[in-house]
């Protein structure tokens, strides 16, 4: 007898939250710890240090491109998914995920090709060119990772189908894999072998490689959806209706890399202006600084997407099934968490980023260098509350299929907020406007994200059960 997934319309909301969003929490978490894990154990490796974080904060924005295709693709799916098992459609369901799968490898071996042509210029474009030592470990270690992209990518994308297939618990396991083998071949690689960047990237793209073991094992295995030889097949409206579903996850990752190269160049263009980081020894340190930062905001982030991307097939279900009631209970509940999340990430920044810093090696480095993290800490992520509410509005409403509304709160924030404040405000503040152009983003995006919140109760009080 086929399994289902008609639980999501009647177990209760915090029991459903529970099951679906810590599995899916765990699993960005440790997708987050790929890089985190790689940019500690190059930090406290005396031979690499600065240069070496420096060289990671270059690399970080390019494998978001891939992982911004990645999640488009799968979160698409599983929205997707969910919708149509609702509405007791499998076979569109399976087409969907068969057409996914395709999407992922195609893209995965086209953005490799991009990156291995282009190289270079693709890193001077995220300011790998700060100065000759940063950019010599930022080709060695962008060499390495673009080998693996692929991987990651099928990996990823194929982390939210498992989920919208009622397995969330396999979904974590499979990345908790990937990043426990990471962590093990870190230390030998980069401390008894001494392969520097090199030893990093190859121990992370080791642990890609099971990762993606495992989901095609999982979808040999499909316990709900199954797909057939003949849902493989690519098909326009099938394919269209997917990446629509996940464009605010593409948008929200693509424009989060806009927004980092903008930062990365005004780093480099106004650090040069500094007194200190002017100087050649010291020319790395903002950059690698802030991606320590931006580090630290990934994990927050993690746990904040993955609350609510973990409740995207609980909302698609009860969307499609026309239970506005259970959407509207879970919508409250869900905000009420992510404020949370960034009421205790807020405390952390700025009562203890001394200690956050060196986390990343900071014994190692001189005092200019800690003084700037603590001050970056304080200044850039001074508005997390409004950042975690911000990214549950995002994901919500693309879980209700809302993906204009969904996708043009994320540009807002991303793009026109973002980077346009990354670029605008250093000119009167000098470095201290890069710091600057976070929370300004984030507030500014509040209050446009209110209205959207309000407008969605609204929507959810009317028509009571159906729709």
């Amino acid at each position: 007898m086929e399994q289902t997934n008609q639980h999501l319309g009647t177990e209760r909301i915090g029991r459903l939250m529970k099951q679906y969003a810590i599995p899916c929490i765990i699993s960005l978490l440790v997708g987050a710890l790929y890089n985190i894990v790689d940019q500690i154990f190059i930090a406290n490796a005396s031979y690499l240090g600065s240069y070496g974080n420096a060289a990671n904060t270059v690399v970080f924005p390019l494998t978001i491109v891939a992982l911004a295709i990645a999640v488009m693709i799968g979160d698409g799916c599983c929205a997707f998914v969910s919708i149509s098992l609702g509405r007791e459609d499998t076979k569109t369901a399976r087409s969907s995920v068969g057409n996914s799968v395709v999407m992922t490898v195609v893209s995965g071996l086209v953005l490799t090709a991009v990156y291995l042509i282009f190289s270079d210029s693709i890193i001077a474009m995220f300011g790998g060119t700060v100065n000759a030592e940063t950019f010599h470990h930022s080709r060695e270690y962008f060499f390495y990772i673009t080998l693996g992209i692929p991987f990651y990518m099928f990996g990823q994308a194929m982390n939210p189908i498992i989920r919208a297939d009622g397995n969330p618990k396999f979904a974590m396991i499979s990345t908790l894999a990937g990043a426990v083998i990471n962590i093990i071949l870190d230390p030998i690689f980069i401390f008894l072998f001494r392969w520097g960047m090199m030893g990093a990237a190859v121990a992370t793209v080791i642990g890609q490689v099971a990762t993606a073991i495992l989901a095609i094992w999982y979808l040999c295995h499909m316990k709900i959806i199954k797909p057939g030889k003949t849902h493989y097949r690519l098909q326009g409206e099938v394919c269209g209706r997917t990446l629509v579903l996940g464009i605010t996850s593409f948008l929200s990752q693509i424009s989060l890399v806009a927004a980092m190269a903008a930062i990365n160049n005004m780093l480099r263009k106004y650090g040069a202006m500094d007194a200190i980081f002017g100087l050649e020894q010291y020319a790395q340190i903002p950059m690698a600084v802030v991606g320590i930062v931006m580090k630290f905001f990934q994990i927050v982030i993690s746990i904040v997407v993955g609350m609510a991307a973990g409740c995207i097939p609980v909302v698609g279900f009860n969307m499609g099934a026309g239970k506005r009631d259970r959407v509207r209970e879970l919508f409250t509940k869900l905000l009420i968490a992510e404020g949370l999340v960034g009421a205790v990430a807020l405390i952390l920044v700025e009562c203890f980023p001394r200690q956050l810093i060196g986390i990343f090696g900071a014994a190692n480095e001189s005092a200019y260098y800690t003084n700037f993290a603590i001050k970056a800490f304080r200044t850039y992520l001074c508005m997390m509350i409004f950042a975690c509410v911000n990214k549950a509005c995002f994901i919500f409403l693309q879980a209700m299929g809302k993906a204009v509304a969904s996708t043009a709160l994320s540009m807002t924030r991303e793009i026109v907020f973002g980077v346009g404040f990354a670029l605008l405000l250093p000119i009167f503040f000098g470095l201290d406007g890069v710091l600057y152009s976070m929370p300004v983003s984030d507030l500014l995006t509040f209050l446009v994200a209110l209205v959207l919140i309000v407008g969605t109760y609204r929507e959810l009080n009317q028509g009571g059960k159906t729709l």
